[in-house]
C-alpha cells in the first residue's frame, strides 16, 4: 500500500510538471482522475450482522462509508449473532456490534455456557475486560460509540397498567409467555436473567426474532405478555407497547462500536479512520430517531442510512 501510495504521488508530480506548459482544466482533470483511480483500488470488504433494524441500519452506514472511499461492500446479515460468529474474522471483514454482546459471546464460546458473564455497565471496561478474548480470536473493536443499545423487555400498556407494572421486578413470581430472538433462552440477558434474578417463571420462550414483527404482534394479540426489543425501539408508542425498566441491571454495557478483523484492520488500517467519525455522530437519541424513521415512517435504511451521514457530513 505505501508502494503505491508513493508511485502514485511520483506520477502526480510528472503530471503536474507536464500540465504547467498546458491549460489549466487539462491540469484538473489530471488530478480529479488520479484521485478516482487511488479511490477505485481498495478491493474487496465484507461486512456482516444482526438482521433487525437498527444493525441493517448500521451496516447500510459503514457499508455506504466504505464505498464512498474506494471499497467494494458486500454486506451479508443473517438473524443471530450465531450465524456470523463461526466465520468471523476469516470470511468476515466488519461488523457492526455492541461490546457486551460480542464479549460474552466470546467468554461463552472459549469458557462454556455456564461461564460468569463480564457484567460491567461501563462499555469500555468491558472492553478491557474482554481484551484477551478479543485478541484470541483476532478481533479488533475500534472506539467505541457513546450510543447504546442494551436488550430491552415490554409488555402492551393495557397489561402493564392492569397489573401495576413499570419494571421486572413487578413481574417476581407471575408465569409469562417470553417472545424473544431464538437464542434468547438460558441467556443470562435473556430469558436466564429473567427467571434467576427476576423470579419471573417463563413458562415458554417463543423464539420469534429480536424486535420483530412477529415478537411484537405475538404479545399484542395476547400469545405472549412479555416480547424482547431494544432501548432504541422508536415502534413502540405507536402500538401501544412500554418497555419495563431493568431495576436489576441484568444487562452489560452495549455500545455500539465497529468490530474488525485484525488481520483485516492490519492491511487496511485506513478503516478505522472511516468508520470512528461515525461513531462519533451516532448518540442513543439519534438512534432511536433513525429506527423510528424505518419502522414507523417505512422508510428504507439505505436512504435513512445516506440521510444521516450527509447531514452529518461523512459522506
Amino acid at each position: 500500500m505505501h508502494v503505491r501510495r508513493s508511485l502514485a504521488a511520483v506520477l502526480s508530480v510528472g503530471a503536474l510538471l507536464f500540465a504547467t506548459a498546458c491549460a489549466g482544466d487539462d491540469l484538473d482533470s489530471d488530478s480529479g482522475s488520479d484521485e478516482t483511480e487511488a479511490a477505485a483500488d481498495q478491493g474487496p470488504v465484507t461486512i456482516s450482522g444482526q438482521n433487525f433494524t437498527e444493525a441493517t441500519l448500521v451496516a447500510s452506514m459503514y457499508e455506504q462509508l466504505l464505498a464512498d472511499a474506494g471499497y467494494e461492500p458486500t454486506v451479508k446479515l443473517v438473524d443471530s449473532r450465531d450465524g456470523y460468529m463461526p466465520t468471523f474474522p476469516d470470511s468476515v471483514d466488519v461488523v457492526p456490534e455492541y461490546v457486551g454482546g460480542i464479549v460474552n459471546f466470546l467468554n461463552s464460546r472459549e469458557n462454556g455456557a455456564d461461564a460468569k458473564p463480564f457484567e460491567a455497565g461501563d462499555g469500555g471496561q468491558l472492553a478491557d475486560d474482554g481484551a484477551q478474548l478479543l485478541a484470541d480470536a483476532g478481533i479488533t473493536l475500534l472506539e467505541l460509540s457513546t450510543a447504546t443499545d442494551t436488550n430491552a423487555f415490554f409488555v402492551t400498556q393495557e397489561y402493564a397498567e392492569a397489573n401495576g407494572l413499570t419494571t421486572l421486578s413487578d413481574l417476581e413470581g407471575q408465569s409469562v409467555t417470553l417472545a424473544a430472538a431464538k437464542d434468547c433462552e438460558g441467556r443470562l440477558d435473556c430469558e436466564g436473567g429473567l427467571s434467576e434474578q427476576y423470579g419471573i417463571d417463563i413458562t415458554e420462550v417463543l423464539g420469534l426474532g429480536y424486535a420483530t414483527a412477529q415478537t411484537f404482534k405475538a404479545v399484542l394479540d395476547g400469545e405472549a405478555e412479555l416480547g424482547e426489543t431494544s432501548t432504541t425501539d422508536g415502534t413502540l408508542e405507536s402500538q401501544g407497547l412500554v418497555v419495563l425498566e431493568d431495576d436489576k441491571l441484568i444487562q452489560p454495557a452495549q455500545n455500539l462500536v465497529p468490530a474488525v478483523s485484525s488481520q483485516f484492520l492490519s492491511e487496511h488500517p485506513d478503516v478505522a479512520d472511516i468508520l470512528q467519525p461515525l461513531m462519533a455522530a451516532l448518540t442513543t437519541e439519534k438512534l432511536t430517531e433513525l429506527n423510528g424513521r424505518v419502522d414507523v415512517d417505512r422508510e428504507t435504511a439505505e436512504d435513512v442510512a445516506q440521510d444521516f451521514l450527509e447531514q452529518e457530513g461523512l459522506l
